[in-house]
């Protein structure tokens, strides 16, 4: 059974020429048929986090991008920078879809019951490929959004949520009992502090702009601090005295800021230490690195002790990690909260062709706060 659809669809695609080129177009493909255990979701919602724009721009100096083609079929080309495309050689020539998470209609359905019980359904999907008009996934990937929940509400349900919710179960399972997050003003920071807030976690926000301070106080957030305020290591040691968190999570990435906050966090500890130790403290210290908001080198000086942590974390790996049963355990959060903890705001929709316009990229490429845009690709 299937209701009426066009026999192809326009997706968005992202092209690194061995040339040293990036080039972004959209094609039009064939619209999938569904396996048995499989359906057709007609995607109206679909976010660019900044995991997507990673592979959407690849290694591109996007300073550098220039549009050609016509009105109705785009192209936006820019240079990567020689230095670089080492890191690119394993795309090199292939026309990547792009779009980690969305939400749509169920428009076609395979013959098994699983996948006919979702046909007409409103469904969030976590799978790649979503900048696009169809999208055929295997059924046992879709969430069911609640009834009354459109597209746009739960385009997002899928990584900033279990993101979020990831960061406080790491923290659980490797024995800390509170934690700081970096870059905290963005969605994903505020869905961090709802769930503190509930769960009654402490959280060490960290931000750089008053205004971002504001935000985070208006949803109820205790410690904010100001990285580019004069007293900011000093307030940081403060909180982390206060809340007593031995794990972070860093969106920059690059610059000082994780060692920066390992350094506070061995000030905290020795605050309260009882006896001098010539190796530092023996509290054990983490950071993660799991984005790349700043995509300089990662420098820290080693004034922590020697009884420490620093590496990346991402979420897939984790769901991975954790098995399907405490992972599900996750979305059947994510899915009864949807539209208070893990709300999600844009401050934009757009089309897919409008994705491929200089202005916009100019704005959601920033990846800042406040700039977060929402693809509909069945728009125009």
């Amino acid at each position: 059974m299937s209701t009426s659809t066009p026999r192809t669809g326009l997706q968005l695609r992202s092209l690194v020429k061995p040339s040293g080129e990036l080039e972004l177009s959209l094609a039009s493909v064939a619209r999938p048929t569904p396996a048995a255990d499989e359906v057709l979701v007609r995607i109206e919602a679909t976010p660019i986090n900044p995991s997507d724009i990673g592979l959407l721009f690849g290694a591109a100096d996007m300073s550098t991008a220039k549009a050609s083609g016509t009105p109705q079929s785009p192209v936006i080309t820019a240079t990567i920078p020689e230095r670089l495309m080492k890191s690119m050689a394993g795309r090199l020539g292939q026309s990547m879809p792009v779009g980690n998470e969305g939400a749509g209609v169920v428009v076609e359905a395979g013959s098994s019951a699983a996948a006919q019980a979702l046909l007409g359904k409103t469904v969030a999907v976590l799978g790649g490929e979503m900048y696009a008009q169809y999208r055929c996934i295997k059924a046992e990937q879709c969430l069911v959004l609640p009834a009354g929940t459109t597209p746009a509400e739960g385009a997002s349900c899928f990584v900033n949520p279990l993101t979020a919710l990831g960061m406080v179960e790491t923290m659980r399972r490797e024995g800390h009992t509170a934690l700081v997050h970096t870059a905290a003003a963005s969605n994903l920071g505020q869905m961090l502090n709802k769930i503190c807030i509930k769960d009654g976690i402490a959280l060490v926000n960290i931000v750089r702009k008053p205004e971002q301070e504001a935000v985070l106080k208006a949803i109820g957030a205790t410690y904010v601090c100001n990285m580019t305020s004069p007293t900011f290591l000093e307030d940081l040691t403060q909180a982390l005295v206060a809340t007593g968190a031995t794990i972070a999570f860093d969106a920059t990435g690059g610059g000082k800021l994780a060692g920066q906050i390992l350094g506070c966090m061995e000030a905290a500890a020795n605050r309260t230490a009882k006896e001098y130790s010539r190796y530092g403290s023996t509290t054990f210290k983490q950071v993660y690195i799991y984005g790349g908001l700043d995509t300089g080198p990662t420098e820290f000086v080693r004034n922590f002790g020697m009884t420490w942590g620093m590496g990346g974390w991402l979420l897939f790996p984790f769901l991975q990690k954790i098995g399907p049963v405490a992972a599900q355990q996750l979305k059947d959060r994510v899915a009864a909260e949807l539209k208070t903890t893990f709300a999600s705001s844009y401050s934009k929709e757009i089309s897919l062709l409008e994705a491929l316009q200089l202005d916009a990229i100019a704005v959601y490429g920033q990846r800042a706060t406040g700039t977060k845009y929402l693809i509909n690709p069945s728009k125009g």
